[in-house]
């Protein structure tokens, strides 16, 4: 980091007040009592296909909240916050689950996959939801979080993948600071070998579930039982390059999976398994903490924007929910992201190797499932390290990029956001994760249903203390009639058949520049 002096300066005020950050935020609908919400997206919140801010993610029961692009983290967090209380409006008794680990599920077959209406487009995303279904079950892709999309003026693509490098590489801090999932419901892994304990006692209340967890994990989201594949774990993505990147992931899209030609494109009464047979069905399916973004237009491929136009923004998947705070993030949360980010992009970023692609992956399963243990080690250069002296280098790093951000922008706001992270680091009994599994322990029988199923009536009642006012709540109104009319416009557009739709989105050429 011989150049930080003069990168950190390149960093005037005029650049860093083109920051711009907006929230994706994933939520089950659960009923009060801790058990998932098996009704149809509300009508009330519009079209799932063609809201901008209001969708849903895997299931049916599973929202997704959108916010646009702001230029603070306090502006971003003012309008996940009003997006949270229009929804809420809407919901009747139903809840936002709290958690990014799910609440009682049902059987995993009978779990509602989303529905978009009859367009191609939108049955394409029903057919695609399926697959995973049928590739990974149900259940895992119940698990939610936030996703954290940045953007910086006058970064290049090659730029923003050295900063995508760092990222993998150090990404273990935000799930020691922010990993919020410790523990599930036993409900979660039925019929899997988990590997997980037992808290003291079962679980008690509305349902049979007990409460399984480890005692030193951080994010149990982001371990071997969340987001993992053992078909994508044959994938060595580089993030070298743009080039690089996209060829790894088309050979992906277009390779046939041998497990994934048995389950086939469709099943023996004409419905649709799946997308395609290939390791990847679209971009999408492939799993990592961090993607490189491009904003894309009507019918193209994710991988063709990149290819064409580069990268526009990297999106930050490692993120739990925080049961918390109301909403699931702070904007102090926000601007740590922040800090982080930049000193990703700042910092030296070596290519990476396939040894280290190996490493990385051994370092962010040893952080999810055992990141407050005393004494872990990860691997760092092919040499092992304390996990506590590695976080506390990086912590030590973002001093004087807080005073830097704080100089230009005014304010405390980011030495104050640094100042929580080195308190919760220097006592890990204030950790989220360590926080939940002491509140379920002491205070909620040992349950995760009964604890998360209180933060989430918590998080209600503070968001219907302070509704929405009579002309916002008409404005999402009237937004969601606006995106109910715009699908069915899209339906009513379509000409092609279904098969002809499928087989020309998946094509090829469509992955080129």
């Amino acid at each position: 980091m011989n150049n930080w002096p003069q990168r950190l300066e390149a960093l005037d005020r005029e650049r860093l007040q083109g920051m711009r950050r907006g929230v994706e935020k994933e939520s089950l609908r659960t009923l009060p009592e801790g058990s998932l919400a098996m009704t149809p997206h509300p009508l009330g919140l519009g079209s799932a296909l063609t809201h901008p801010q209001v969708t849903t993610d895997f299931s049916e029961s599973q929202l997704e909240l959108i916010t646009g692009v702001h230029g603070s983290a306090e502006a971003c967090a003012a309008e996940l916050t009003e997006i949270h209380q229009a929804v809420d409006a809407l919901l009747g008794p139903e809840m936002m689950w709290a958690s990014s680990m799910p609440c009682f599920l049902p059987a995993d077959e009978t779990i509602p996959i989303g529905h978009y209406g009859h367009s191609n487009i939108g049955r394409a995303k029903s057919v695609y939801r399926m697959g995973l279904g049928h590739r990974y079950g149900r259940r895992m892709q119940t698990i939610s979080g936030i996703h954290y999309n940045w953007s910086l003026p006058g970064i290049s693509s090659a730029q923003y993948f050295d900063l995508i490098r760092n990222f993998r590489r150090h990404s273990f801090l935000l799930l020691l600071l922010f990993g919020a999932s410790p523990a599930l419901c036993s409900s979660f892994v039925e019929g899997r070998d988990h590997g997980l304990q037992p808290l003291p006692a079962p679980g008690a209340g509305g349902t049979s579930c007990g409460t399984l967890h480890l005692p030193y994990a951080t994010s149990l989201r982001m371990g071997r039982l969340g987001y993992q594949s053992d078909a994508q774990s044959s994938l060595a993505v580089s993030y070298n390059s743009l080039e690089g990147y996209a060829a790894s992931l088309q050979d992906a899209l277009l390779r046939p999976y041998p497990a994934y030609e048995a389950i086939g494109i469709r099943n023996p009464g004409g419905e649709y398994n799946q997308l395609s047979t290939s390791l990847l069905q679209i971009e999408n399916e492939f799993y990592g903490t961090i993607r490189p973004k491009r904003v894309i237009r009507s019918g193209e491929r994710p991988l063709h924007a990149l290819r064409e136009r580069g990268v526009e923004y990297v999106e930050v998947r490692c993120m739990d929910l925080d049961p918390f705070e109301p909403v699931g993030i702070s904007a102090a949360t926000m601007r740590f992201i922040d800090l982080f980010l930049l000193h990703c992009l700042l910092s030296d970023s070596p290519p990476d190797t396939p040894e280290e692609i190996i490493a990385l992956a051994r370092n962010q399963q040893l952080t999810a499932s055992r990141g407050r243990e005393p004494g872990l080690m990860l691997e760092r250069a092919g040499r092992p390290v304390l996990l506590r002296d590695w976080a506390a280098e990086l912590l030590e790093a973002l001093g004087p990029l807080s005073v830097h951000l704080d100089q230009q922008l005014g304010g405390e706001a980011y030495r104050q956001a640094l100042a929580v992270a080195r308190e919760r680091f220097d006592h890990p009994e204030q950790l989220p994760s360590a926080r939940v599994l002491a509140a379920m322990t002491n205070e909620f029988e040992h349950s995760h249903i009964r604890f998360i199923a209180h933060c989430s009536a918590q998080a209600r009642a503070h968001l219907r203390a302070q509704p929405l006012s009579a002309e916002r709540q008409a404005a999402f109104a009237e937004a969601a009639r606006q995106s109910l009319a715009e699908q069915a416009a899209v339906e009513a557009a379509d000409t092609l058949s279904f098969e002809d739709f499928r087989q020309q989105y998946l094509a090829p050429s469509k992955l080129q520049a």
